[in-house]
């Protein structure tokens, strides 16, 4: 559908279930200046992308509850949502002036441009990638993008034909991640960019689903799965605990990610909350590792010598031996159990602490830690004794991620209901 005059303002309608094609590949794709998508999947689902051209005569649009509005979010998908009553009959609009685009609120929930609020009856100027949440900042729901900001021409021809490259929403230690729409379905994806000189010789499986794979002379551009929730870190950071049978949850499918690596001979090495994904915003969801930059292929001996990960993470092991024995897959559980002691108790065992007068890593290699009362007391004894085994110093009385599947605290019913099947979920994590 459009409106207005040719060239004009364009309204396009994609629906969910009978993509052609994405509005930004359309007829009048040359002609188009900016253009807004759909972030929140509710209104992904019923595809509306809007574009502007640089010739138009309207140039503006309402969005909000009303009929008339040119986005209304009067629709059946969106009536079911508890959010609906919150949106205002014209909740804001969007008008351009020469070459800028505005946002106005008219709200009386609020507008949000990057996690600030407009105010009702003020504007603010749209940059490139800049996210529209409607009634709360958290509620993210439209990103706009800026067509004249030429940022995808470095990029491999392939790529650039096949994904929309937006705002970046991460930064790893192999490379950046950025927000990319497939122009075929409008469908969100994670794009990262990986510098061919930082890339290791020996690449495991990647846990999270492998999409897409473009190289340049430079670089490598991989698609990958966008995880809506983030890292397990800012989780943490934000709830400051994560209730035990949360942590139960999130604890079991690591178990099972670093069970398959094991198996097919991979120790991952950096484990930490940064490189734990979550699929979704909500407490229960899948969760899938990252970040296999310094994974190494077991050798014969199923020993390595190389320092590196995370110091608060990393096992007594490597501290001690990695110049002269070398350490195994044992490394790996030791640094889930300090997950999972961050997980319930919302700090780390090991840290820079005057009183006890230790340095991080002889904390680690003499096994010193607290389980501080305020923070354990509503604690399971079952789940401080899987964290107990878990960081045993000695890596052959360790808790075997095996063992620790095995282990009574996770025998229960409610992980069972509350997800797919272990094959269900590897699958999902790994591609050929």
């Amino acid at each position: 559908e459009h409106t207005g005059r040719s060239g004009g303002w364009y309204k396009v309608l994609l629906h969910f279930r009978s993509f052609t094609h994405c509005a930004i590949m359309c007829p009048a794709e040359s002609e188009i200046f900016f253009c807004i998508f759909p972030l929140a999947s509710v209104y992904e689902m019923i595809g509306l992308v809007f574009l502007f051209s640089p010739d138009c005569v309207e140039d503006d649009a309402w969005f909000g509850r009303h009929t008339k509005c040119n986005y209304s979010f009067d629709v059946p998908i969106l009536r079911k949502s508890s959010r609906f009553a919150a949106y205002s009959n014209k909740h804001f609009r969007i008008f351009r002036e020469k070459n800028i685009v505005y946002v106005f609120d008219n709200s009386n929930n609020g507008t949000f441009v990057d996690g600030k609020v407009i105010g009702k009856g003020k504007m603010l100027p749209l940059a490139n990638n800049a996210v529209l949440s409607l009634a709360e900042e958290r509620h993210k729901v439209f990103v706009f993008i800026d067509l004249m900001v030429d940022e995808q021409s470095n990029l491999p021809k392939e790529l650039s034909e096949k994904y929309m490259i937006t705002k970046k929403i991460g930064v790893g230690v192999c490379g950046e991640v950025k927000l990319a729409f497939e122009r075929a379905t409008c469908k969100k994806v994670a794009l990262k960019t990986i510098n061919k000189k930082d890339f290791p010789a020996s690449v495991g499986p990647c846990l999270i689903k492998t999409k897409d794979f473009f190289q340049t002379d430079d670089s490598y551009y991989i698609v990958l799965e966008l995880m809506e929730g983030g890292e397990l870190y800012d989780r943490v950071k934000s709830k400051q605990q994560i209730k035990e049978p949360i942590a139960k949850l999130y604890f079991y499918q690591m178990l099972k990610a670093v069970e398959y690596l094991h198996n097919n001979g991979i120790i991952h090495r950096d484990l930490k909350p940064e490189n734990v994904l979550l699929s979704s915003h909500d407490d229960v969801c899948i969760i899938k590792i990252t970040d296999f930059n310094q994974s190494k292929i077991l050798e014969e001996s199923a020993l390595m010598r190389t320092l590196c990960g995370t110091p608060t993470y990393l096992a007594p092991e490597v501290f001690t031996d990695a110049v002269t024995v070398g350490y195994s897959r044992a490394v790996d559980a030791w640094s889930l159990g300090v997950v999972l002691f961050v997980c319930l108790a919302g700090y780390p065992p090991f840290y820079p602490n005057a009183r006890i007068g230790l340095s991080v890593s002889d904390q680690i290699t003499q096994g010193i830690y607290t389980f501080i009362p305020s923070k354990w007391d509503g604690i399971s004894d079952d789940a401080k004794d899987v964290v107990k085994k878990l960081l045993r110093v000695d890596p052959n009385a360790r808790l075997t991620i095996e063992e620790a599947l095995q282990h009574p605290w996770l025998m229960v019913r409610f992980i069972a209901v509350s997800l797919p099947g272990p094959s269900a979920i590897n699958a999902g994590m790994f591609t050929a």
